[in-house]
C-alpha cells in the first residue's frame, strides 16, 4: 500500500520537505501514547539481540547517519523498531549547509542524490537534546556520528573533530567519525592513512571509554580500503561503517538528463548493494572476528540484512529504502529474519 501512496502522491513533494514532513510524524510517534501503541506492534523479537561495543542492541538493524541530522526523531526511530540511531553528521560549528534544492530522488532506481553539506544545528544543540533523551529513554542505543565543519579549513580538522568528540561522546553509546562524505569540500582527502590515524588518535582520546568507529567511502580502492581497516584496529578504535555514499553513477536506470540535473553529490540506495557486499568483504578480511564492522549501502530487504550478516557484519544500517518502503520498514526487516530462522549464517 505505502509504494503506491508514495508514487501517487508523496513522490510530488520536494524531497527535502517530504523528509520533513515524515520526520515530524515520527518524532509524534515517540510520544506517549503513540510510542506505545507503535512499540506494541514493532519491537523486535528478543532472539535479534546483538552484543557488540559492549553494548546490547535489540536488532542488528539501525538507522544511518544522515537520516535524524539533529537528534529530534530518535524516539520516535525506537518505536518504529529500529536497533539503533546513528544521529547527525553533527559538526561543532552550526551550519546551514549547501544551497537549495540539494536532495533528488531516483525513483527508477530506487535511489537518492544529496548534498546537503552537513545541515545541522552544531555540537551543542545535538548535546542538549541528547542529554534529554538520555533522561527520557536511557534504553535507546544512539550512535553521534561527527565530521568537519565548513568554515574550519582542513589542516585544522583535528581540533574541530576533538572539540565535537567532547562535547558528545559522553553523551553517546558510540562515536562515528566521518571523513568521506563527498559534499564537504577536502573532507575525502582525509582518508589517506597517514593523515587519518592521527586524527583518530586524537579523537579517541578525547572520547574517553565512548566506542570509537571511523565511516569510509565505497570510492577507495580496496586496497586503501583495507589499510584504513587495519589501521582503525592499530590505533584501538571500536569498529568501522562501511560505507558512505558514492560519486559513482555507473549502472543507474534513471535516464541521464534526470541524472545530469540532479549534479553532484553522494548516490545512496538500491545502485549501492554490489559494492556494498565488496566493501563489507574487503573490511571483514582485514580485521579480527570480535572488531565491529557496520555495513551500510543498498539495503532494502531482509534478505539484503541477512546477506551482510553472513558476510561478516556485525550490525547493518538502512536509510534510503526508507523513503521507498515507508515507516514500516524497520518492522518488515525484523521480522523478516525472525522468519528465516537465524541472523547468523
Amino acid at each position: 500500500m505505502y509504494p503506491l501512496l508514495f508514487r501517487a502522491v508523496l513522490s510530488r513533494f520536494d524531497p527535502e520537505f517530504a523528509h520533513h514532513a515524515g520526520m515530524a510524524v515520527i518524532r509524534v510517534l515517540g510520544t506517549p501514547p503513540f510510542s506505545w501503541a507503535t512499540r506494541a506492534v514493532t519491537r523486535p523479537d528478543p532472539s535479534l539481540r546483538v552484543e557488540t561495543l559492549g553494548l546490547t542492541f535489540p536488532s542488528p538493524f539501525g538507522v544511518a547517519a544522515g537520516f535524524d541530522k539533529n537528534a529530534v526523531g530518535v524516539r520516535g526511530l525506537a518505536a518504529l523498531g529500529f536497533g539503533h540511531v546513528e544521529v547527525g553528521t553533527v559538526t561543532a560549528v552550526p551550519q546551514e549547509g549547501n544551497p537549495k534544492p540539494r536532495l533528488f530522488r531516483l525513483i527508477a532506481d530506487r535511489a537518492v542524490i544529496n548534498r546537503m553539506g552537513f545541515n545541522n544545528a552544531g555540537a551543542d544543540a545535538a548535546a542538549r537534546r541528547l542529554a534529554r533523551l538520555r533522561r527520557g529513554a536511557p534504553d535507546t542505543v544512539i550512535g553521534v556520528n561527527i565530521g568537519k565543519s565548513r568554515v574550519v579549513e582542513v589542516e585544522n580538522a583535528t581540533a574541530d573533530y576533538v572539540a565535537s568528540a567532547t562535547r558528545l561522546a559522553p553523551l553517546a553509546d558510540y562515536l562515528a567519525v566521518n571523513v568521506s562524505s563527498p559534499n564537504t569540500p577536502g573532507l575525502r582527502g582525509l582518508q589517506a592513512v597517514e593523515t587519518l590515524a592521527p586524527l583518530l588518535r586524537a579523537v579517541r582520546e578525547a572520547s574517553g571509554t565512548t566506542p570509537l568507529l571511523v565511516k569510509i567511502a565505497p570510492d577507495l580502492p580496496d586496497e586503501e580500503i583495507s589499510a584504513i581497516a587495519k589501521m582503525a584496529v592499530a590505533e584501538g578504535l571500536a569498529g568501522i561503517i562501511a560505507h558512505n555514499t558514492t560519486i559513482s553513477r555507473d549502472g543507474l536506470l534513471t535516464d541521464a538528463a534526470t541524472v545530469e540535473a540532479a549534479g553532484a553529490g553522494g548516490l545512496s540506495g538500491a545502485p549501492l548493494k554490489e559494492r556494498s557486499l565488496e566493501v563489507l568483504r574487503v573490511v571483514r578480511e582485514a580485521v579480527p572476528a570480535d572488531f565491529c564492522v557496520i555495513a551500510v549501502g543498498g539495503v532494502e530487504t531482509p534478505a539484503d540484512v541477512q546477506e551482510r550478516l553472513d558476510a561478516g557484519a556485525t550490525l547493518v544500517q538502512g536509510y534510503t529504502a526508507f523513503l521507498y518502503r515507508g515507516p514500516f520498514w524497520g518492522r518488515e526487516i525484523n521480522r523478516g529474519l525472525v522468519s528465516r530462522g537465524t541472523v547468523r549464517a
